[in-house]
């Protein structure tokens, strides 16, 4: 299976720059896979494709403000985004980063963002990437709250805002880790949750951190020569129950963004049941996988070529998902991050 099998035409103006004046003033694009039907709709709308006993799974990261802006003691700018902290018997502040500065950072380089916060270059490591400690007089991630500045997708053509501190969040986000949003979930509102209870529908939830291979380009031909980055991922025992009876008694599972889907296809046994526990996910999900755990899906509109649309079209098929998104396009539907939405049953 090829690259260019998973290519689609986007015009610049659809990527979605800014939210939606309001979280569930969205559009909805619904794709029922068993009719190859496609509909437009509005996000509220999605309340009457649930159905009392389903399971929706939602995904409780919190985006960090992992871009930290600095300066070398030459007075050189030097950008830090933070990947992971480094696990073990290291320091709590000693952190995997990606840099970019005019002339690669070396082994004990001083990066500079305020009087008393700086960063320490540890290890070289492969291009971009170094490891890191960090300095800093009080708590490190309280410091990071203060100083960082939110990682906005590279198809975002600005700076990050204080709106985006709130509108770049879930409502239900949790567990701070996670240097993306997972996206489909910022169309929710509290009262739609709500409402969803109410209908009988079970909300729980899984932690997967989203990583910078979110963003990263597929750079082989060959898709199957692909190596997916991994991300670290949590289900509660309560999650794994949950799941594990509606899929007994019948009820369907919601995965509620690609990384809930991720995270419950990583922790899934080969006879369908789901297991608690963490650890990483590298799961590379396109056509020819079967899933074991969800049934539906709801997602946001991904980029050409990448993983995410690879794993939709696993879902849904190619081709209906290609047809679906030409559609999109023309119905002038807003795409990524702030984009509109979609579902797939």
């Amino acid at each position: 299976m090829q690259l260019t099998d998973f290519d689609y035409l986007l015009p610049d103006e659809l990527i979605a720059q800014v939210p939606a004046a309001r979280r569930d003033a969205s559009r909805l694009l619904c794709l029922d896979r068993h009719s190859a039907t496609v509909e437009s709709k509005q996000f509220v709308d999605i309340l009457e494709y649930f159905k009392s006993g389903d399971v929706l799974v939602i995904n409780d990261t919190r985006v960090i403000p992992a871009r930290l802006l600095g300066q070398k003691q030459t007075g050189g700018k030097v950008e830090i985004l933070l990947v992971r902290q480094y696990p073990g018997e290291t320091s709590a502040d000693e952190w995997l980063c990606l840099t970019k500065s005019s002339k690669p950072l070396r082994f004990g380089t001083i990066v500079n963002f305020t009087s008393d916060f700086s960063a320490e270059v540890l290890d070289e490591m492969e291009a971009p990437y170094r490891r890191v400690r960090f300095h800093c007089p009080g708590d490190f991630m309280q410091t990071v709250e203060t100083v960082g500045h939110l990682p906005l997708p590279p198809y975002i053509k600005r700076d990050d805002s204080q709106e985006d501190r709130s509108r770049y969040q879930t409502v239900f986000a949790s567990e701070k880790g996670a240097v993306a949003a997972p996206t489909a979930g910022l169309h929710f509102t509290e009262d739609i949750l709500q409402q969803l209870v109410v209908a009988g529908v079970a909300i729980v939830n899984l932690t997967l951190h989203i990583g910078l291979g979110t963003f990263l380009p597929v750079r082989v031909e060959n898709i199957c020569h692909h190596k997916m980055h991994a991300e670290l991922y949590s289900i509660p025992v309560a999650t794994a129950e949950a799941v594990n009876l509606a899929r007994k008694e019948g009820r369907r599972v919601f995965a509620l963004g690609t990384t809930s889907a991720r995270a419950l296809e990583t922790a899934a046994t080969e006879d369908g049941l789901l297991q608690s526990g963490s650890g990483d996910s590298e799961i590379f999900i396109y056509p020819g996988y079967q899933f074991k755990i969800i049934d539906a899906l709801i997602t946001n509109f991904h980029l050409p070529k990448s993983t995410l649309l690879m794993l939709v079209s696993a879902f849904a098929g190619r081709d209906f998902i290609l047809s679906a998104y030409r559609q999109a396009v023309e119905e002038r539907y807003r795409f990524f991050s702030y984009g509109d939405c979609m579902l797939i049953v």
